[in-house]
């Protein structure tokens, strides 16, 4: 049996490279390469893949919604992500939107194929690393108080994470609630509810946090 795979990437030089690692194994065969959120939905739509690789960093598209939305098209789609960012704070999310496994694009090549062979025999996969994350947060005192300032970032709802991560690509409030199709109230209020969670003093403060967050 062959299976069809649609790689979702902002970067096409990586999405070839990617195509070509996959297809050294023989049952995949990527049938598209998708750059945006747009190109995702036709190509889901058209090509109803076996397997959706989703980069979470689509420009100023938010890869947490494109899953659900892949999902919501095509039930029987895999998904797994392959992304840049931390899988402390990404990974949990993912599979909360449907995702079958989370995998940093740092990973050599080998675990990638052996990531995607997890997900599509029904497995889901997490790095030892992050397996083991959750398991001590599962048997941890859940009250206990985060040290690092990047670790309150865990405590942010998807849609906060989603406005702060915006925040830190340089958007407004007027454009963020344009973008999400919220009120600038809302947005407003997302934004003093992140900075209490953040213990942001001001609004420069959350907008530098912000900032270094989506370079770091």
């Amino acid at each position: 049996m062959e299976y069809t795979v649609l790689i979702i990437d902002d970067h096409p030089l990586f999405s070839r490279g990617l195509a070509q690692l996959i297809e050294t194994q023989k049952i995949y065969k990527v049938t598209g390469m998708a750059k945006d959120r747009m190109e995702a939905i036709s190509m889901i739509n058209d090509l109803k893949p076996n397997l959706a690789i989703v980069d979470l960093n689509l420009g100023q598209e938010d890869g947490l919604e494109l899953i659900k939305d892949i999902l919501v098209m095509q039930p029987k789609t895999t998904v797994l992500v392959l992304s840049m960012h931390d899988e402390r704070f990404y990974a949990e999310r993912a599979l909360k939107a449907g995702a079958k496994g989370y995998i940093m694009k740092e990973e050599a090549e080998a675990q990638v194929i052996n990531a995607i062979q997890t997900v599509m025999s029904g497995g889901i996969y997490l790095s030892e690393n992050e397996k083991q994350r959750l398991k001590d947060i599962s048997e941890s005192d859940s009250s206990k108080a985060e040290k690092e300032p990047f670790d309150l970032i865990s405590t942010l709802s998807d849609r906060q994470l989603q406005i702060f991560t915006l925040i830190g690509k340089g958007l407004g409030t007027v454009e963020i609630a344009g973008k999400l199709n919220l009120s600038i109230k809302t947005i407003d209020t997302h934004k003093e509810n992140i900075k209490i969670k953040l213990h942001c003093a001001s609004s420069a403060e959350l907008r530098q946090m912000a900032i270094e967050w989506t370079s770091h």
